[in-house]
C-alpha cells in the first residue's frame, strides 16, 4: 500500500478542486474503492458555473440561466471496447469520410457539461490512448469540447497500489491530468451521513472508527465493511426496526443482514452496540437535562459524545437572545449544556465551547452567561483558558 501522509481528504480537496476546474485542467481522483469518489465528482453539477462565473451576471450570460446546473455526461472507459467508442462512426461526405461523434460527446461538445469518466485504469490499452487527445487538446477526430465543459475521472489506482487489477499510467498519460490521491478522514463520512444514514449506524462509526473501512492486505472472497457498504446496508435496514428492536430474533437477522454488507467481524460488533444501545448517553440526554447518565463516562466517552454535540443540528439555530451585552432569555438546552461542560474533564472544556460557539457564536455567549452556584459559567471557561 502506498504513503497514505500524501493523501488529501474530502474536505481539503474540495477547497482546492476550483483551482483546478477554472483552469479547465481534467481532474484524476485516485481513491480507494466505495469511498465517494463519484458522488463527489458528481456533486459539482451545482458548483462548476459559479467556480467559473462567480457573478450571477456572468453566469447568465454565458448559460443564459445564472442557475444553470451542469449535466452529468457519464462513461465508464472499462466498458468502451475500442477507440471507435470514443472517436464515434466513419460517414462518407463525397470522395472522404469523417467521424461522426458518439452521442455523449456530442452532447459535451455543445453544452457545458461536467464529462465523467470512471474507471479510465481499467479501459484497453487503445481505449486510452484515444483520451490522449482527449485530456489534452479537449478534442477527439476534429470534434471540440464546449470551453467551459469540464473533465473529471476517478481510479482505484494510485503509486505503490497493488490491491486493484488496473492498469499502469505511464508519465505522458498522467501528465494531462491534475491527480488528486484521496482518503476521505472518518469525519468527512460522518458529516456526510449525519442526515443521510440512521443516526445509530452515524454513532457507531463515530464510536468505532476502524468498523468504517477496512485496512491493510484484502483476503480474497471476504466480505469487508466500506463507506459504500455502510451506505447499502444503512438501505436495508436504517427504517427497519431491525434497528429498534432487542428481541433476539431481531438481533440474529439484524448479524445476517449486516455480515451480508459488512463481514462478520463488523456485524458482531455492531449487534452488540445496537444491543447496548440504550445504555448509551445521547446528545438528547445532555439536551433535556439528563445528565446523570453522564456521570460514569471515561475521558474518552466525553470526547465522544463532545463530537455527537457538535454535530447536532438543533444547535445551528439560536437558543440565546441578547440585548446589547445582556443577556435576555435562554433555552434550558443551553442551560443543561453548561452544566453538562461543568462536569466533563477540564482538558475538554474549551473543545466543548468552541465547538458549541463555532455551530452558533451566540450559543457559546450564552453558555458563558449561564449562572451556577459558583457563579458564571463564563468565569470557569476563562480560568481554564488562562491556564493554557
Amino acid at each position: 500500500m502506498h504513503d497514505r501522509s500524501m493523501h488529501i481528504d474530502f474536505k481539503t480537496l474540495n477547497t482546492v478542486l476550483p483551482f483546478v476546474i477554472r483552469s479547465r485542467t481534467p481532474v484524476l481522483i485516485r481513491a480507494r474503492h466505495g469511498v465517494g469518489k463519484s458522488e463527489l465528482a458528481k456533486s459539482y453539477d451545482r458548483k462548476v458555473a459559479s467556480i467559473l462565473y462567480p457573478d450571477a451576471g456572468e453566469r447568465q450570460r454565458a448559460y443564459g440561466d445564472a442557475n444553470y446546473v451542469y449535466p452529468i455526461v457519464e462513461r465508464r472507459a472499462s466498458q468502451m471496447a475500442d477507440a471507435g467508442d470514443l472517436c464515434g462512426l466513419p460517414f462518407q461526405e463525397g470522395e472522404t469520410t469523417t467521424f461522426r461523434p458518439m452521442k455523449w460527446f456530442y452532447e459535451a461538445c455543445i453544452k457545458p457539461c461536467i464529462l465523467f469518466v470512471d474507471e479510465i485504469d481499467r479501459g484497453n490499452q487503445d481505449v486510452r490512448q484515444a483520451f490522449f487527445e482527449l485530456t489534452d487538446s479537449r478534442k477527439i477526430a476534429g470534434h471540440t469540447l464546449h470551453p467551459d465543459t469540464i473533465i473529471i475521472a476517478c481510479v482505484n489506482g494510485g503509486t505503490g497500489d497493488n490491491a486493484y487489477q488496473v492498469g499502469e499510467m505511464d508519465p505522458a498519460e498522467i501528465s494531462r491530468w491534475a491527480v488528486f490521491d484521496a482518503q476521505p478522514s472518518v469525519q468527512d463520512w460522518i458529516d456526510w451521513a449525519n442526515d443521510k444514514v440512521n443516526h445509530k449506524i452515524v454513532d457507531f462509526i463515530r464510536n468505532n472508527n476502524k468498523f468504517l473501512e477496512h485496512s491493510g492486505e484484502f483476503e480474497p472472497n471476504k466480505v469487508y465493511p466500506s463507506r459504500r457498504s455502510w451506505v447499502r446496508f444503512n438501505r436495508a435496514v436504517g427504517d427497519s426496526d431491525l434497528l429498534r428492536s432487542k428481541d433476539s430474533g431481531d438481533l440474529f437477522q439484524l448479524y445476517h443482514v449486516a455480515n451480508a454488507y459488512l463481514g462478520h467481524e463488523t456485524a458482531v460488533t455492531f449487534q452488540e452496540f445496537i444491543k447496548e444501545y440504550k445504555n448509551m448517553v445521547t446528545v438528547e440526554d445532555i439536551l433535556e437535562g439528563r445528565l446523570q447518565k453522564a456521570k460514569e463516562l471515561d475521558i474518552n466517552q466525553h470526547m465522544t459524545l463532545i463530537d455527537k454535540i457538535a454535530d447536532c443540528k438543533e444547535l445551528q439555530a439560536e437558543l440565546a437572545v441578547f440585548e446589547g451585552s445582556e443577556l435576555k432569555s435562554i433555552d434550558s438546552k443551553l442551560v443543561n449544556l453548561a452544566h453538562y461542560l461543568l462536569m466533563i474533564p477540564r482538558e475538554l472544556v474549551m473543545s466543548l465551547w468552541v465547538k458549541v460557539t463555532e455551530k452558533n457564536g451566540m450559543n457559546g455567549a450564552g453558555i458563558y452567561k449561564v449562572k451556577t452556584d459558583t457563579g458564571e459559567v463564563g468565569n470557569y471557561i476563562a480560568e481554564i483558558q488562562g491556564a493554557l
